[in-house]
């Protein structure tokens, strides 16, 4: 199978580089898979699992927290929020962060930021579950 080169950036590091067969991202208007040679594309990305194949068969996954994939006609680059593998994830931190956002949205007063609360508690369980904790 074709291969590409895919790059996975946040503002702190390169969490990835290398040539993979595909990748499937989520969209901010749902999944979407890039095979080799796709045609150019920029897509919003949301909360989920990148997962893609790398060139020698191994399958990788990891969370992102929003951001953009441009798909180009040699290669793709992910510039995420926040990326992660799971075998990097703190669970305890990403447990304890599940646990505040849960308890902003159960116990409302009028200065919490709703959104803000919804967005944290959907990173956590990202989290957890490409960790493989829940």
């Amino acid at each position: 199978m074709a291969t590409f080169q895919l790059d996975i950036v946040t503002p702190e590091k390169t969490v990835y580089s290398g040539e993979i067969e595909h990748f499937q991202a989520p969209g901010v208007d749902g999944s979407f898979g890039v095979l080799a040679r796709h045609q150019p594309m920029l897509a919003a990305l949301g909360i989920g699992r990148v997962g893609f194949r790398e060139a020698d068969g191994t399958e990788r996954t990891l969370a992102i927290s929003g951001g953009f994939a441009n798909v180009s006609g040699d290669g793709a680059t992910i510039l995420a929020e926040a990326a992660e593998f799971g075998d990097e994830i703190d669970i305890e931190r990403a447990r304890a962060a599940r646990d505040r956002a849960q308890e902003r949205l159960d116990n409302r007063t009028p200065d919490v930021d709703v959104e803000r609360a919804q967005h944290a508690l959907a990173r956590s369980f990202m989290r957890l579950r490409v960790s493989g904790t829940e």
